[in-house]
């Protein structure tokens, strides 16, 4: 198998993108740490792979710095170092004009979808520059929304085009430490996120209509292949989302 002796760490894997990319992970034999704010959900992610002792659950906060300083130090203890580390966790917000939206509710969403990663990438990019060898793979999950937002999305969108500067400040930085990154943009995957604009999907000029839903192991199969990816090779950025999806010219 592709993954055999690679250790990962998966953010938000409790469910959606990130448990189905942790499955995936471990029936390719990887050591996974997964990691979210339910242990039943994450002992549920452990128990649908095929490879379940080569996985080990932490409960916490991605915001919250000395769990995720102790996330990566008892992950390499274990395991023996890390090769990936998959920034997935993040959440959205109600879609309601900014003039309604809380600077709490703002602040909250950057502080899951882009401080927790920032968090994750300092630790991750300490332990590639400091195993032998050096090096390793980060992937962002980004979103279409770090591209073309939707309506009435500041939080989140504001959120994704950070992402997209810390993936490109990650992939500029970590070049001399054969440190690759990549941030992965994902339009309506079968998700409770993404899932729901199957049913209905608010639209610039105001309408509300069904959009195309990508299946989720689409997705959880494209940054398996990534990860597979000797270190030396960057795939900067990818795109994968359903066919007749409105994105290329919104609305």
């Amino acid at each position: 198998m592709s993954g055999a002796g690679k250790t990962a760490i998966v953010t938000g894997a409790s469910s959606g993108i990130g448990r189905y990319t942790a499955i995936a992970l471990l029936n390719e034999r990887w050591n996974v740490a997964i990691t979210a704010r339910r242990m039943d959900a994450l002992r549920e992610t452990q128990k649908l792979s095929s490879n379940p002792g080569n996985c080990v659950c932490m409960t916490g906060e991605i915001t919250d710095e000395a769990f995720v300083i102790d996330l990566f130090k008892q992950t390499v203890s274990k395991f023996g170092r890390l090769d990936l580390l998959f920034n997935n966790a993040g959440i959205s917000s109600p879609q309601i004009p900014i003039e309604e939206l809380s600077l709490a509710t703002f602040q909250n969403v950057l502080n899951i979808n882009l401080i927790g990663p920032f968090i994750c990438t300092r630790e991750a990019v300490k332990q590639f520059k400091a195993q032998s060898p050096p090096g390793g793979r980060i992937i962002n999950n980004g979103s279409l929304s770090a591209h073309v937002p939707r309506p009435h999305s500041h939080a989140y969108t504001v959120s994704k085009h950070a992402i997209s500067g810390l993936t490109k400040c990650t992939s500029l930085d970590g070049r001399a430490f054969n440190i690759a990154c990549t941030q992965i943009d994902i339009g309506n995957a079968s998700t409770d996120m993404g899932g729901r604009h199957g049913l209905g999907a608010l639209q610039p000029d105001g309408r509300m209509i069904q959009e195309g839903v990508l299946d989720v192991q689409h997705v959880a199969s494209t940054i398996v292949h990534i990860s597979s990816l000797p270190p030396d090779v960057t795939v900067l950025d990818v795109n994968i989302m359903p066919t007749n999806i409105p994105y290329v010219g919104r609305g």
